[in-house]
């Protein structure tokens, strides 16, 4: 076993969690199913810090125990109105409104409007937000001053207030706090966090690109040809991360130049693809059938990642006969029949021309390959 090997291994152990016999002070609408056991928790907490450790008592005397929990955070899903409570190890300084400590970060749904991104970016620093997975989160070292921070972030969205007066507010209220007047906004979220149609997926703006089934409608089932281009993308962009990869790799002199061979026709065929489906009007269209075989080449890829110098060599190569076969078959079986027009027919007679010419140079390099 290499050590790339060993620390794949190792990373993955890492992630283990065990399941969690008791519930006690736990939200009762909260999921714990495969949350940490008890003995796991102190152990890991005793690894903390003492601030962060006491952020992570005192959300798992609220809401329960974690989900999940490593050596560096403790992560609960879906508690109260949190799509994701996160405590870390790491403390990061952040001096608004006043020097101290981020450890604590507690995220909801939302969607950010374009227009409003600056406005919530010089607001807080602390305060992120991810358009396309429709979510904002906010980081501090306390529960309620992350709820004040979502608060008046909401308010700038609405327009009820702009950067300048809420960083004021957020100041005034803090020290409202700390006075033990219990102001609202800090003690829980003044909306409802959306709880879908929060994502945007935003646009593609390479030509020809393929879409969602899923966002076309009955426009989804109107033409063979539109799954058939998606289906020669996806191949062809399988074969380029494969490719990819191998070129990072200590394989010999003959394979990383085949690597880098397929890297340059395969990226070729993707652009060839989708200049054929502007030129005869069709947008490809990503059905389930070809998301499974871009999954299908994760899995595959995935494989070969842990490898190392002969051994990935041998592997990648076994792996390009083996795709290059299954292409030739899909060509043969499924796509040819399934083409509707005469210029997609021929890119597909074209394309499985250079999947045999590459095919046959893999079987070359197999027989030279050591194992």
């Amino acid at each position: 076993m290499t050590t790339k090997t060993l620390s794949v291994c190792a990373a993955s152990l890492l992630g283990l969690l065990v399941v969690f016999s008791g519930t006690a002070g736990a939200d009762p609408n909260q999921d714990t199913k495969g949350a940490v056991d008890a003995a796991t928790l102190d152990e890991l907490m005793g690894q903390f810090p003492p601030r962060p450790r006491l952020a992570a008592q005192q959300m798992l005397a609220k809401y329960g125990p974690p989900q999940e929990a490593t050596s560096e955070q403790f992560i609960w899903h879906n508690v109260g109105p949190f799509k994701l409570i996160t405590v870390t190890k790491a403390e990061h300084p952040h001096d608004f409104p006043m020097p101290h400590m981020d450890y604590i970060e507690h995220t909801i749904d939302y969607r950010v409007p374009a227009e409003k991104a600056a406005a919530l970016t010089a607001y807080d620093g602390s305060l992120t937000f991810d358009r396309t997975k429709g979510e904002m989160s906010a980081r501090c070292d306390l529960e309620g001053h992350n709820i004040l921070t979502l608060n008046l972030a909401h308010d700038i969205v609405r327009g009820k207030t702009d950067t300048k007066a809420a960083r004021k507010s957020f100041g005034r209220i803090v020290v409202e706090d700390t006075m033990g007047k219990h102001p609202p906004y800090v003690e829980a979220l003044q909306f409802d966090p959306p709880t879908k149609s929060t994502e945007f997926v935003d646009k593609p703006v390479i030509p020809g690109s393929p879409k969602r089934a899923a966002g076309m409608g009955t426009d989804a089932k109107k033409s063979g040809d539109a799954e058939v281009l998606a289906f020669v993308t996806m191949v062809n962009l399988n074969e380029v991360l494969a490719a990819a990869q191998a070129g990072t790799e200590k394989a010999s002199p003959q394979i990383l130049e085949f690597a880098k061979k397929l890297h340059k026709e395969h990226g070729k065929g993707v652009q060839e693809t989708l200049k054929l489906g502007q030129r005869i009007g069709v947008t490809p269209i990503e059905t389930a059938a070809v998301t499974q075989l871009r999954i299908k080449g994760a899995e595959e890829l995935g494989a070969l990642v842990p490898l190392d110098g002969e051994p990935f060599g041998a592997a990648y190569i076994d792996a390009m006969i083996k795709g290059h076969t299954e292409v030739q078959d899909m060509i043969d079986n499924q796509l040819l029949k399934n083409a509707q027009s005469e210029a997609v027919k021929k890119h597909l007679a074209e394309t499985r021309s250079h999947v045999a010419m590459h095919l046959d140079e893999a079987r070359k390099l197999q027989g030279g390959v050591s194992r």
